[in-house]
Parts: structure tokens; C-alpha cells; sequence
């Protein structure tokens, strides 16, 4: 295992999770601390995976969407997609949705600028090792594309016939890439059982449940980062705030007990954990524009409302290479950053790089293919399309949480 830690910091107005690898930020992700509050949630505090008895606002049929109130004040963007049928709790689906329902939805896309939180009729109850769907069309077992056939069938044969079999009446099941780690079966039987358990037990009180409610809403933001977080990704969690310790400390009990021996207590008056790590430095790089390369190079990234641009320039190289060894050797460092950098920035959407042009089809060819093999890396689904003709290369990454640098703002 590489030297990686997690560190949990409350500076300013945010809680921060913070991956750190060999001394260089992995991931960074700021929360509010309404949000991790154990209370139920306010207007502002709309969280993911909370699950809420909402109201139809009013459907818009040219977009085939809908608009839910979730709360009084705080409304969400429901595409009628079809994925799954809608649970209404006020009438019986009848193939249409009407303004005023009462129907069962889930957040899962937060805010984004002046976009509402986006949510779905599909609810999923998630653990380390597996995700539960139920679901009016239940009996599918799906493995994560990243696990190979011989872990599939491992993990496989992990799960007891009669119950899977039990729990595939009424739900679907996702095992993920966290489960590749395992060695016996009692955790992911046991991650089964208690998603099992909590969507049997929400969906035979939500048709009791008044307008505006919320079911469900998952444990503080920053604990579901260390439940998510595949096991070899950090050897310690480190911390200087007593109660971030104490609860994640409580959430280890319960539910990973062999890990609590990875938690520590940072305690030093002569230096902060911030100060010892050098956390405000690497935070401010992770927001500027211009990142500079080993070799003299440097990205420019350019967020904007519709896509992030990246551009790669060589800077201050000066080696004695040729010129096609030095694009290469420059595009393929910037290849590597940038993967960094879109897990780092959160970045999503539609992303454009311009690499340093290359003429031989060979180089730009070699360099797709290495850059593909480092975005698979990340644990946000990501794809690269192609090159365009004018030599851009298109990028997509899956929309989940808000830009790490709105993330710090808000």
C-alpha cells in the first residue's frame, strides 16, 4: 500500500475530506455542517441519497420531466425517463403524472449553480460491497465492469442460493468493486442483509408518511466517503477535531469494527494537522487555473457553464529531445495530470482537451489509449469519446456533487 491517508478537517464554514497520496491530494471533497448534522434535514441540507415524499409542482411534457417540491421551499428536477415506475402514495399509477401527486424520490444529483437537485423514482439503498434496488421488475444480479470473470464468480458463489434467491423477489442487486477486496463471504452477506432490511422496513411506512417528509437520509456525507472509498485507497484516517473522531469513531464501531484500529487522534499545539500536511497550500492549487508539469509544461483549465476546456502548453521545457519525443513526453505527463485533476476539481460534464498537436496517427493513437486506461481509474464514471478532427480530445465524467471549487464557495 502506498502511503495514503484520509484526513478530516473542520476549517472555516465546511467539514473537508481529504485523500492524500505519497503528500499529493487524491480527492477533496467540503461539506456543510448542516449537512452532516444528525438531525433531519433542512430546506438548505438536501443531501445525496435522501429519500423524500414529494409533491408534483407541475410536469413539463416538451422535456418529458417534472418539477418536485421536495420541502415547501426546496424544489427538484425529476426526468421521466422510464427507468422505473413512479410510487405514488396518493393514487394508483395509472401511466400518468399529474400536479399534486404524492410520489417517493430520491436525490441523486446535488445542486449545481442555479440548477435544482435532480432526483429519481428508482431508489437504491447502497453499502460497501453491494447497492439494492427494489423494484417492480426485481431478479437482476449485476457485477461492477471493473471486477474480472474470476472475481465475479468468486463473489458469486460468496452468495447463499435460498437467500439470494429471496431477496431477488423484490429487489435487484449491484455488487461492487469494493467487494473484489473480500476473501470470505460474511461481509457482503452481511451488507446484503442490512440493505435488505432498511428498504423492507422504509417502504412499509411511506404510504403513513405526510408530504415533505424525509424517510431516509444517509449518515454524514464525509463517513459515506469512508464507507465508499475502497479499502487500500488509505491506511490511516487522521483527524484533530474531537467530534469528527467520536462519530467517525461510533460509525467504525458499528459498522466496520476491523477498521477502527486505522482512526487516529491528531493532537500537537506546535503544529496543526492542516500545517503539518501542507492542506491550505495544496487546497489553493486545486482551485487555480494554471498547473504546472514536472517538465516545464502546464495545463490551463477553464470551467464554464456548459464545459470544461483544458488546454496543454510546453511551457518552460528546454530539453534536447526532438520535437515529437518532446510532445510525447509532455501530452503523456498531461495525460496523467489531468486524470488527477478532474478526480481532484470534481470536475464533470463535458470536458475538451487540447493536447500539444502531433502529427504521426501512431503518437495520437498511443496516447488516447494510455490517457482511456488512466480515467478507468477513477471511481466516478468516466469515458473518453475520441478525438475530433481539429484534435480535441472529448471527455465525459458522470455528474454527482458540485465542483470542488463551488464546493468551497457555497
Amino acid at each position: 500500500m502506498n502511503d495514503s491517508k484520509l484526513i478530516l478537517l473542520r476549517q472555516d464554514r465546511h467539514i473537508l475530506s481529504l485523500l492524500l497520496n505519497e503528500g499529493r491530494l487524491t480527492e477533496v471533497n467540503a461539506y456543510q455542517p448542516a449537512a452532516c448534522a444528525p438531525a433531519a434535514p433542512d430546506a438548505d441540507t438536501c443531501i445525496l441519497g435522501s429519500i423524500y415524499v414529494g409533491k408534483i409542482n407541475h410536469v413539463v411534457k416538451n422535456i418529458n420531466a417534472a418539477f418536485v417540491d421536495l420541502t415547501q421551499s426546496r424544489r427538484a428536477f425529476l426526468p421521466l425517463d422510464g427507468r422505473a415506475e413512479p410510487r405514488l402514495l396518493n393514487r394508483p399509477y395509472d401511466g400518468r403524472l399529474l400536479a399534486g401527486d404524492e410520489i417517493l424520490v430520491q436525490v441523486e444529483k446535488e445542486a449545481v449553480k442555479t440548477k435544482d437537485p435532480v432526483v429519481t423514482p428508482e431508489l437504491s439503498f447502497s453499502g460497501r460491497y453491494a447497492v439494492l434496488i427494489p423494484s417492480e421488475a426485481p431478479g437482476r444480479l449485476v457485477f461492477s465492469g471493473k471486477l474480472d470473470t474470476a472475481v465475479k464468480k468468486r463473489l458469486r458463489d460468496f452468495l447463499p442460493a435460498d437467500e439470494l434467491t429471496e431477496v431477488l423477489k423484490n429487489a435487484s442487486l449491484i455488487i461492487r468493486t469494493n467487494a473484489g477486496e473480500l476473501t470470505e463471504k460474511e461481509p457482503l452477506v452481511s451488507d446484503i442483509q442490512k440493505l435488505s432490511a432498511l428498504a423492507c422496513q422504509l417502504l412499509s411506512v411511506a404510504d403513513k408518511r405526510t408530504c415533505y417528509s424525509c424517510l431516509y437520509r444517509p449518515a454524514s456525507p464525509y463517513l459515506m466517503e469512508i464507507r465508499d472509498t475502497h479499502t487500500d485507497q488509505f491506511d490511516a484516517i487522521i483527524t484533530d477535531d474531537r467530534q469528527l473522531y467520536e462519530e467517525t469513531a461510533d460509525f467504525l464501531k458499528t459498522q466496520y469494527p476491523e477498521e477502527l484500529s486505522r482512526l487516529q487522534f491528531y493532537e500537537d499545539p506546535r503544529v496543526s494537522l492542516s500545517n503539518l500536511y501542507g492542506l491550505s497550500a495544496k487546497l489553493k492549487e486545486a482551485t487555480e487555473t494554471r498547473v504546472w508539469l514536472k517538465s516545464g509544461g502546464y495545463l490551463v483549465i477553464e470551467p464554464t457553464e456548459a464545459l470544461t476546456v483544458i488546454d496543454v502548453n510546453s511551457g518552460k521545457y528546454s530539453g534536447k529531445k526532438g520535437i515529437r519525443d518532446t510532445f510525447r513526453m509532455i501530452n503523456r505527463e498531461a495525460a496523467l495530470e489531468i486524470a488527477r485533476q478532474l478526480r481532484l476539481r470534481n470536475l464533470s460534464g463535458i470536458i475538451l482537451v487540447d493536447f500539444i498537436n502531433m502529427e504521426e496517427a501512431d503518437d495520437r493513437q498511443e496516447l488516447l489509449e494510455f490517457l482511456s486506461a488512466q480515467l478507468k481509474r477513477d471511481p466516478v464514471k468516466t469515458a473518453l469519446i475520441d478525438m475530433t478532427p481539429l484534435g480535441l480530445v472529448e471527455i465525459t465524467r458522470k455528474k454527482i456533487r458540485r465542483p470542488l471549487k463551488e464546493q468551497l464557495e457555497q
